[in-house]
């Protein structure tokens, strides 16, 4: 289907995106964003649903309003200084948008224009959603709010500076991991350094525990399930010459299945309290549970393919390698069928990682994932 003003969708959201750039705001105090979408959705006409702020939840009726589709962007930003010297660089010192979602709400932002002006067949849910990327979850606030009530699948875009520009991509099931921590105390008895046998040496046993940890992913998990487990914080002692009592381990579990999450953790806490045990100490095992796995529904991942295929061409499309990043639209995928579905745009404009300072979007894919959207919204049946 051609869509007749795709041009100009495309230079609003980039002007969209232009400016909440210069204006990011941190995860659960993004009132501004707020209520920039707000005023946009006004001037649209388009239903605003009572939701719990700074996220915006928008509605739209179809004509025939038997199926509804709800279509997610996340509008955070990130704790981190942005160097370079683009014109939009953000104007607030030590926040900015370094992962994309200030493309992403642009993006859902230009569908909605598109909404306004034509009819379409299943109902619409806009959902601009806060505080993606800390825990608690802006989407599981949403969830139990009821923003998902009466939806019957869901569909989300990540602009990916891992995916070559020019390519749409997906996994048809796992995609992207949990994320999940843990901090470990290692309850010893300290002394001299120069008298060990008069201790029980937290470091010593928190390096065999590091060690051991490895032996989960290595040994303890099926070796076709990927897994992580990362000690990325080591707090023990406070010189040289001293033995502490005490040592602290913080780290972070990613896995794509439920199921390897349990193993993991499980594993993880007989290995503890079995080796400090023998030698002699306690452990205590604290696990912060963050985001599950982000799992697309084979029906619906299949039937965004055949669209990418279909609109943009078979080249286009990639099946992508999950990976080990979370995302919390995991959260709606546990609830609705649906796909997360990555934009391609890594090149020379969009060379830096996610999450870098340099970080920066590559505009010329915005025409694709509006289109990609609209799409998604014609073809559902």
């Amino acid at each position: 289907m051609e869509i007749h003003n795709l041009e100009s969708l495309a230079k609003n959201a980039i002007d969209d995106r232009r400016y909440l750039h210069q204006y990011p705001e941190l995860s659960g105090e993004e009132f501004e964003t707020s209520k920039f979408i707000r005023k946009r959705l006004m001037e649209l006409n388009i239903d605003i649903l009572s939701f719990e702020p700074p996220s915006v939840v928008g509605w739209i009726k179809g004509t025939i309003g038997s199926k509804t589709i709800a279509l997610r962007a996340d509008i955070d930003a990130l704790p981190i200084v942005e160097e370079g010297d683009k014109p939009y660089i953000s104007k607030r010192p030590g926040v900015a948008h370094m992962c994309g979602h200030d493309g992403h709400t642009a993006i859902l932002l230009a569908v909605a224009e598109w909404l306004s002006n034509n009819e379409v067949e299943p109902n619409i849910v806009l959902i601009f959603q806060s505080a993606e990327e800390i825990t608690p979850s802006g989407a599981d606030l949403l969830i139990k709010q009821g923003v998902l009530e009466g939806v019957d699948s869901i569909f989300g875009i990540h602009l990916w500076q891992g995916l070559e520009k020019g390519k749409i991509g997906l996994t048809h099931g796992s995609m992207m991991a949990s994320v999940d921590d843990f901090e470990i105390d290692i309850l010893g008895y300290g002394g001299h350094g120069s008298m060990p046998h008069e201790t029980i040496d937290p470091i010593y046993i928190a390096s065999n525990l590091i060690q051991s940890f490895q032996s989960i992913i290595s040994r303890g998990i099926n070796p076709v399930e990927a897994g992580v487990i990362t000690v990325g914080n080591v707090q023990a002692g406070t010189t040289y010459n001293i033995i502490p009592d005490s040592a602290r381990l913080i780290g972070t579990i990613r896995a794509l299945t439920p199921e390897t999450v349990t193993t993991i953790q499980t594993k993880m806490v007989n290995l503890t309290e079995g080796i400090c045990q023998a030698f002699g100490a306690k452990a205590e095992v604290r696990f912060i549970i963050g985001t599950p796995p982000l799992i697309n529904d084979p029906k619906e991942s299949r039937f965004v393919q055949d669209i990418i295929c279909r609109e943009f061409g078979h080249d286009v499309f990639e099946v992508v390698e999950p990976v080990m990043g979370g995302e919390d639209f995991s959260y709606y995928l546990q609830k609705k069928p649906g796909a997360f579905i990555f934009v391609g745009m890594g090149g020379e404009k969009s060379r830096y990682p996610h999450h870098h300072p340099q970080f920066d979007l590559d505009e010329d894919v915005f025409p694709k994932a509006i289109k990609l959207f609209i799409e998604i919204i014609n073809q559902y049946k």
